[in-house]
C-alpha cells in the first residue's frame, strides 16, 4: 500500500487548476482524480470547462478519473462522490500510484479530507410533501438554517433544493460522523488577485462560447434531454438552456451567465476560506507565477512533507 500523502490542487473556476495537476501527475508519475461535480457527465466538456486536452503533458497521457462516468441527465451527489472516489484512491494506492485530487466542488474536497462516513438518503416522500406549499425563497431560508450554502448551486432549482433538504434533514437526525484518522494530505490553493480573476473569468466565458458551448447545450436537448434536466446542472446550462428555449435573448443569457460565474467564483473562495479557518493548511500558490514555478512549489512541498516521515 502507498503512504504518500494526497495531493489537492483547488480553487475557484478559471485558475488553472486542471494544467497544474496535470503538470504535476506527469512529473511524479501519477494521476489526477477530478473533484468536480459536473465533470462526471458525459457531453457535457465545453460547459463544465473539462479541458481534456490538459491531461497531455509533454506529448504523454496523464490518467485521469471520476471524468466522464455519468450520462448527461441523471443525478450525482456527495455520497456518490465520496464512493467514487474511495475506489478510485484505494486502487491507484494499491498500485503504487501517486494521487492528485484536483477540482473546485469544496463540498466534494471537505468530504474527503475530512473522510467523512456518509450513507446514502432515502428519498422523503413526506418532508416533499410538508414542503409542497413553501416557495423557492422558503426554502432557501429552510437550507440555511442547516448549512452554509455551497458552490453545488443547491438554490438553481427547486429540486436542487428540496433534495437538499432531504439530505440536510436526514443528517441532522442521523448526525454526520467524521472518522478518527484524516487521510495524509497536502491541500494548495490556486490564488489570484480579484480583479484578475474577474478577468480570467470573463475571458474564459467568451472563448467557451465561441468554442460552441450553446451548440454543446443544443446538442443535449436535441438527444432528449428535457429543459429542467439541464438547468437542474446551473450556470452554463441553466441560462443557455433559458436562451435557447427562448426566454431571454442572448445578449442576457452572456451577461447572466457572466455574473452568475463570478458569483460562483465567490461562493467558491468562500468556501475554502472557511475550510483555513476550520484548521485546514492550505498552501497558497501564487496563480500568476510560470507554470513551471509552480510546479516546482508544489514538487518542493511534497518533498519536504516525505523527508518529515522520513
Amino acid at each position: 500500500m502507498d503512504n504518500r500523502p494526497l495531493i489537492c490542487i483547488a480553487g475557484p473556476t478559471a485558475t488553472g487548476k486542471t494544467r497544474l495537476a496535470a503538470e504535476v501527475a506527469h512529473r511524479i508519475h501519477g494521476a489526477v482524480i477530478s473533484a468536480d461535480s459536473r465533470q462526471v457527465y458525459r457531453g457535457m466538456d465545453i460547459g463544465t470547462g473539462k479541458d481534456l486536452e490538459e491531461y497531455t503533458v509533454d506529448g504523454e497521457p496523464v490518467p485521469h478519473y471520476l471524468i466522464d462516468i455519468l450520462d448527461a441527465g441523471e443525478e450525482y451527489n456527495v455520497f456518490e462522490y465520496r464512493r467514487d472516489f474511495d475506489k478510485t484512491y484505494k486502487m491507484l494506492q494499491e498500485a503504487g500510484t501517486p494521487a492528485v485530487l484536483c477540482g473546485g466542488s469544496g463540498m466534494y474536497i471537505e468530504a474527503v479530507l475530512k473522510n467523512y462516513t456518509l450513507h446514502e438518503v432515502p428519498r422523503n416522500e413526506t418532508l416533499r410533501e410538508q414542503l409542497s406549499g413553501k416557495s423557492m425563497e422558503e426554502l432557501t431560508e429552510m437550507l440555511q438554517q442547516y448549512i452554509r450554502l455551497h458552490n453545488h448551486t443547491d438554490t438553481e432549482t427547486r429540486e436542487r433544493l428540496l433534495r437538499a433538504l432531504e439530505i440536510q434533514a436526514y443528517y441532522h437526525e442521523h448526525g454526520l460522523k467524521q472518522a478518527e484518522e484524516r487521510p495524509e494530505h497536502l491541500l494548495f490553493y490556486m490564488d489570484y488577485p480579484r480583479p484578475l480573476l474577474r478577468e480570467r473569468i470573463t475571458h474564459r466565458l467568451h472563448q467557451r462560447l465561441e468554442a460552441g458551448m450553446v451548440e454543446e447545450v443544443q446538442q443535449l436537448l436535441d438527444k432528449g434531454l428535457k429543459p429542467e434536466q439541464l438547468t437542474y446542472y446551473g450556470l452554463e446550462y441553466k441560462w443557455i438552456t433559458l436562451y435557447l428555449c427562448g426566454e431571454i435573448a442572448y445578449e442576457e443569457m452572456v451577461g447572466k451567465l457572466n455574473t452568475a460565474i463570478h458569483q460562483f467564483a465567490k461562493r467558491q473562495e468562500t468556501w475554502f476560506r472557511h475550510m483555513e479557518k476550520n484548521g485546514f493548511n492550505l498552501i497558497r500558490i501564487d496563480g500568476c507565477l510560470e507554470m513551471e514555478r509552480k510546479v516546482e512549489m508544489v514538487l518542493r512541498k511534497l518533498d519536504e512533507y516525505n523527508k518529515k516521515g522520513i
